[in-house]
């Protein structure tokens, strides 16, 4: 397999993908860490900070960004995949508001780090900016400012646009207005991930790549080489989890797919705008995103690939030529500058994790020693280090602001079996695209997926 091919990003990467020494036999550590991408990378770095004696292992089954965290669209945002009012009915308006205020120091607190470890990740704190299009995306681009003022969150966090300040950051066709968000940076996720992991190993935790774990149980990961015996066991393996003996139905892998256009001319930069590099979406049902890369293509991705009948996880479903087409079409939509003269050069994809609940999560049962993070539904850049920063100090003991947001320990309802899994995830998202068609023809909300968002508890 060359590691090179699995996205533009890992194309693009400063060093070679060779993968490091393997499991040899039997071992024992401190802590064993299942999964060498942003979350497992975190978490041992915040560990290895706080006690540089602990032994850390981590094992990953190919290389250290092989999944999500090498491949998505490079927003480290302060995004949740679970809404504000949903955080505040279930554990309060206090809690819902320090979630997202620690998403908010998230962001800041990753930039340091990329500063302070020399990380060449094309770090730009430009924001994102989501238009809104059309009739209905304007509504809710202003329901999403009234309900960020109800808790508390003011135009320096969250700000409603006119069009012409859209159109100055981001000047797609058609534009109304949109939102602005300073809480975001554009980054090259590979970068961020290889230089993370070249991070943890300057503080003595060691990585094992090609060495995949067949059983996560209590005090032992399982690998075919032999076990990593350790007192903490923690799993961070996000959209793979499915492939994990009692974990089928803990987390539904669900593609998202990109795309990545030639580097293009100062001149039409000029005519799209993102001169901070913004990263940028709209206000439509059926999520898309996009960014303005440090040598200057357009990097673009959404959701749209099918799920997966059984959870499975194979290497042919990042490819989805029919979802590439769409992505190129919807650029051309946005910015008619991209005309079909202009290439798209790299295609790629892979699985996310979401929770039955939408609702990521993160946890350590003391008990068994087993710990947990993950189900970030596409938003793993930023919750992954904060993810990383909590667990620490579960695992550590200490009792402090980040063990007591409302995500830790809590316990996503499973997925059903199949088929049902399968039906619901697939006919959710005939819902979401019909939903956005319907609105761009008669421009009136979509009833329907406002009643399929009531059903998520968003």
């Amino acid at each position: 397999m060359r590691y090179q091919d699995l996205s533009y990003w890992l194309s693009t990467v400063d060093e070679p993908l060779t993968p490091r020494p393997p499991l040899a036999g039997d071992t024992d550590a401190d802590v064993v860490i299942v999964g060498a991408g942003y979350t497992g990378l975190w978490t041992a770095y915040y560990l290895a900070e706080a006690d540089p004696s602990l032994r850390i292992v981590v094992l990953e089954r190919q290389v250290a960004g092989f999944g999500a965290s090498g491949r998505n669209g490079g927003w480290c945002s302060a995004l949740l995949p679970t809404s504000l009012p949903a955080l505040a009915r279930q554990h309060g308006r206090d809690a819902a508001i320090a979630m997202q205020r620690a998403m908010h120091d998230t962001v800041r607190e990753i930039g340091r780090v990329v500063a302070a470890e020399g990380i060449d990740c094309h770090w730009s704190y430009g924001g994102t900016v989501v238009l809104a299009r059309s009739g209905p995306q304007l509504e809710r681009a202003r329901a999403t400012v009234t309900e960020a003022r109800e808790f508390g969150f003011g135009p320096e966090d969250l700000d409603l646009l006119g069009p012409a300040e859209a159109v100055a950051r981001c000047a797609a066709e058609g534009v109304r207005g949109g939102t602005y968000t300073p809480h975001c940076a554009a980054v090259h996720p590979a970068r961020l991930v290889r230089g993370l992991a070249r991070a943890v190993e300057r503080r003595g935790v060691t990585i094992h790549e090609r060495t995949p774990v067949t059983e996560i149980r209590s005090g032992r990961a399982v690998t075919p080489a032999g076990a990593v015996r350790a007192p903490v066991v923690v799993r961070a393996t996000e959209g793979y989890t499915s492939g994990l003996p009692g974990h089928r139905r803990a987390i539904a892998p669900v593609y998202s797919l990109m795309v990545a256009t030639a580097p293009l001319p100062a001149a039409t930069w000029e005519q799209i705008g993102l001169a901070e590099r913004e990263t940028f979406s709209d206000h439509r049902h059926v999520i898309i995103y996009g960014q303005r890369t440090a040598n200057g293509r357009l990097a673009f991705g959404g959701r749209g690939a099918p799920y997966h009948f059984g959870s499975r996880v194979v290497p042919g479903f990042d490819r989805e030529p029919r979802v590439f087409a769409a992505l190129r079409r919807t650029l051309g939509e946005l910015f008619p500058v991209l005309g079909p003269d202009v290439p798209v050069t790299h295609t790629w994809g892979g699985p996310l994790g979401v929770a039955r609940d939408w609702a990521a999560s993160v946890g350590y049962h003391r008990g068994d020693g087993l710990a947990w993070a993950g189900g970030y539904v596409g938003d793993g850049v930023g919750t992954s280090n904060l993810a990383g920063r909590t667990l620490a100090d579960l695992i550590r003991g200490e009792r402090t602001e980040l063990t007591q947001l409302p995500w830790v320990n809590h316990r996503s309802p499973r997925w059903e079996p199949e088929p049902l899994r399968w039906l619901a995830v697939n006919a959710g998202l005939k819902v979401m695209f019909a939903a956005d068609e319907a609105e761009n023809r008669t421009g009136r909300p979509s009833r329907r997926a406002a009643a399929f968002s009531r059903f998520l508890g968003h």
